[in-house]
């Protein structure tokens, strides 16, 4: 298996108050590090992170779909999966690429375990493609950010809970934006994030930035930092790459 795990994936942008198909991002050579472990005339699987959102999963069904051709890529099938046709990952074996939706991490990681999708990717050699919420489930214990209005302050509110393992790196997407965010009164990085890095690593990632499994090692392309124990540290800039660690897949 191979994995590209990215704070944005782009695939579409906003105009008005629509999204429109977009390329994939060009940052960091995001564009060409996926054509160049996409298989030609893809099966693909496109796992959503809300079951029952059907009208935001449509939206991103058509970006998504239009997006592959838009940036250089071709497939042969292309399959959405929420609870309309949950029966789609019963043959994961039969898919080239899984991409894995962004959205409400929990919300998705419920959805993830509902699918059996853990145990299904054990039999996977394929290609995961996921962005934002989809990168952060991908983790063996998934680091579950507040995000919600009263999440923050929520004590049954669970912050670290079991993922697809596909890596044992905490993502953290979205740092760029995330920096100035407050939620429940407290500020999401120094308040929260902070916080919850003790006796924990987070990797904080720009959008733009990515980490790729592949070869026996992860490697981050782009602006990242490391979060642990509560200081921070920029570990990789915007046009350089780091060799992160082994990979765990």
């Amino acid at each position: 298996m191979k994995a590209i795990l990215v704070s944005n994936l782009g695939t579409s942008v906003k105009v008005g108050d629509r999204r429109i198909p977009a390329p994939i991002l060009e940052a960091n050579g995001l564009r060409e590090k996926v054509r160049a472990i996409w298989p030609e005339e893809a099966r693909v699987l496109l796992i959503f992170a809300s079951p029952d959102a059907y009208e935001r999963n449509d939206g991103i069904y058509g970006c998504v779909r239009e997006s592959i051709p838009m940036s250089g890529l071709s497939y042969s099938s292309f399959e959405g999966c929420d609870d309309r046709n949950e029966a789609a990952v019963e043959h994961l074996d039969e898919a080239d690429v899984i991409i894995l939706a962004g959205g409400h991490v929990p919300t998705q990681n419920a959805f993830f375990t509902k699918l059996g999708l853990k145990e299904k990717l054990e039999n996977f050699h394929g290609v995961v493609l996921a962005w934002s919420a989809g990168s952060m489930n991908c983790a063996e214990m998934v680091y579950a950010a507040p995000e919600a209005e009263g999440e923050a302050l929520d004590p049954e509110f669970q912050r670290f809970i079991p993922g697809l393992g596909l890596t044992k790196t905490n993502i953290f997407p979205h740092f760029q934006k995330l920096r100035d965010e407050i939620l429940d009164g407290l500020r999401v990085v120094e308040d929260i994030t902070y916080g919850d890095s003790y006796g924990h690593e987070i990797l904080a990632l720009n959008d733009g930035s990515y980490l790729v499994i592949e070869d026996g090692q992860e490697t981050i392309y782009g602006d990242a930092y490391l979060i642990k124990d509560g200081v921070e540290k920029q570990i990789c800039r915007d046009g350089e790459f780091f060799v992160w660690k082994s990979a765990s897949i």
